[in-house]
């Protein structure tokens, strides 16, 4: 279910490409060229470090919330810069796939090596 998720709004984010940017956020994004979605995924880290942080002690329903919903914000914008770039959620599953059940450390050894 969650990747069908994922794969509905790559989808959509493609679509939008389409669109004006009149119409539609995404659209507007894309117009603004990849220095605003860059400058938008760097606000959205920034309020999800800042969320993090009030849900550290004590958490509570509502700073638990508040954290998942900045983060959906990030991955949302995240994946708005991965069509932008025409790579979408799937190559970001393949990639964590790849790694699932490799050391942290043996994987980013591995990123260092020269290929």
């Amino acid at each position: 279910m969650q990747q069908q998720i994922l794969d509905s709004i790559d989808k959509i984010l493609i679509d939008r490409k389409q669109q004006s940017a009149d119409e539609s956020y995404v659209a507007s994004l894309y117009a603004k060229g990849l220095e605003e979605i860059l400058k938008k995924i760097s606000e959205e880290a920034t309020e999800v470090v800042m969320a993090a942080k009030d849900n550290a002690q004590p958490a509570n329903k509502a700073t638990q919330e508040h954290l998942v919903s900045e983060i959906a914000d990030l991955w949302f914008h995240s994946m708005v810069l991965l069509a932008h770039q025409d790579l979408n959620s799937t190559d970001i599953m393949n990639e964590l796939e790849r790694r699932l059940g490799l050391s942290g450390l043996v994987e980013k050894a591995n990123r260092n090596k020269p290929k």
